[in-house]
């Protein structure tokens, strides 16, 4: 399924579980959607794409539809269950994170983890800043998180674009 946003377009994907996707347009790691056929009806699709909608009309500040991980390792897992519970308008750094997730070494593994999240604003890995609220990486882009931190009240220091 496609979904429109104020940030360009989001395909979103899913099965009889729920969630098992959600990128912007042209975002780094996303799979190749070549072969995927596009539904109508599909439970998780329509209500994931009603809750993005209305997150993007600002009536939404959790998301509720289930996510499935088809890929991931377990390391990555737990970095995006840890970003799951990342509320509306928080951000955290990758140190942070990599403390939150028991491995306070791995901060490069963290960014790759977040870097890898398959489900874009739903799992906020935009709320994730670097070291001093730098704003860096994203897989949609850094245009597009500065947008959505500014969207959630969140400030980052731009300097770093």
């Amino acid at each position: 399924m496609k979904r429109v946003t104020p940030l360009g377009g989001m395909r979103l994907a899913a099965c009889d579980e729920g969630l098992v996707g959600l990128w912007f347009d042209g975002a780094a790691h996303a799979p190749d959607a070549h072969g995927w056929r596009e539904v109508s009806g599909q439970h998780w699709l329509d209500q994931a794409g009603a809750e993005v909608t209305a997150y993007f009309a600002d009536d939404l500040r959790v998301f509720t539809t289930p996510r499935v991980a088809l890929w991931g390792t377990d390391f990555q897992r737990r970095i995006w269950e840890a970003l799951a519970t990342l509320p509306f308008g928080v951000s955290t750094t990758y140190g942070a994170l990599a403390v939150a997730a028991g491995s306070p070494l791995a901060v490069r593994a963290v960014g790759a983890a977040v870097g890898r999240n398959p489900w874009s604003v739903v799992v906020p890995c935009h709320r994730v800043l670097g070291a001093q609220g730098r704003l860096t990486g994203y897989a949609g882009g850094l245009d597009r998180k500065h947008a959505l931190l500014v969207r959630e009240g969140i400030v980052a220091d731009i300097l770093a674009r």
